[in-house]
């Protein structure tokens, strides 16, 4: 059980503070990522941030809650750019096409992203359930998709019975797999698949095999 160090006897003023909160949670971030959750050292997140490890201990209270804060704002990033997206001014079968782009490239372009969830899978979602705001931030996006898939239906274009959330992990899970197993696949199958043009293929396969199951 992590320790709770006691607190400066002076918080810090708030422009400050924001900004030490924001270079703590970065070099969580990248500990967390590195090291995964039992690995990681909150004296190298305090030296890659900058401050004090008891500044830590007094906006996050300890390890535990420091790692919780790191998932709920990975979160928050990518259910922000997945509203960015704007799926609800797109025709359904372009915003299920766009959706499934969207989740590869982020993957791609976030490994730390997969390597945190693996962490935390490793403990069974054990900080993810003590989140008073992480099903709350989902929402949008189950209903967002929900909308395309009724948007879908309507028109004639999807058919019926499609479970947004069945979708979405149908979809994550695709692009997930095919990532963070990367490097056993490539020996087994004796093909680099992170080669340019293995992307390129596994993304158009991916947006087949979706849109075959939505359509009509």
């Amino acid at each position: 059980m992590a320790t709770t160090l006691s607190k400066p006897a002076q918080p810090p003023r708030s422009r400050d503070a924001d900004k030490s909160q924001r270079s703590i949670l970065a070099a969580a971030l990248e500990e967390f990522a590195q090291s995964g959750f039992a690995g990681a050292r909150v004296d190298r997140i305090a030296e890659q941030a900058g401050v004090n490890k008891r500044l830590i201990y007094y906006y996050f209270g300890n390890k535990d809650d420091l790692f919780l804060a790191v998932l709920e704002r990975t979160y928050a990033d990518i259910r922000a750019a997945e509203q960015a997206l704007h799926l609800d001014a797109m025709d359904p079968v372009e915003a299920v096409r766009q959706l499934v782009s969207f989740t590869w490239r982020y993957y791609l372009e976030h490994p730390e992203f997969i390597t945190l969830l693996n962490s935390e899978n490793l403990h069974q979602a054990v900080h993810l359930k003590q989140s008073a705001r992480i099903q709350e931030m989902n929402s949008p996006l189950v209903q967002l998709l929900a909308d395309v898939l009724e948007r879908g239906r309507q028109q004639g274009l999807f058919r019926d019975g499609v479970d947004p959330i069945q979708l979405y992990i149908s979809i994550a899970s695709i692009c997930y797999f095919y990532l963070s197993n990367n490097a056993t696949l490539s020996a087994i199958f004796g093909r680099d698949l992170k080669a340019p043009k293995a992307l390129a293929q596994r993304l158009s396969h991916m947006t087949e095999m979706v849109l075959g199951y939505v359509l009509r």
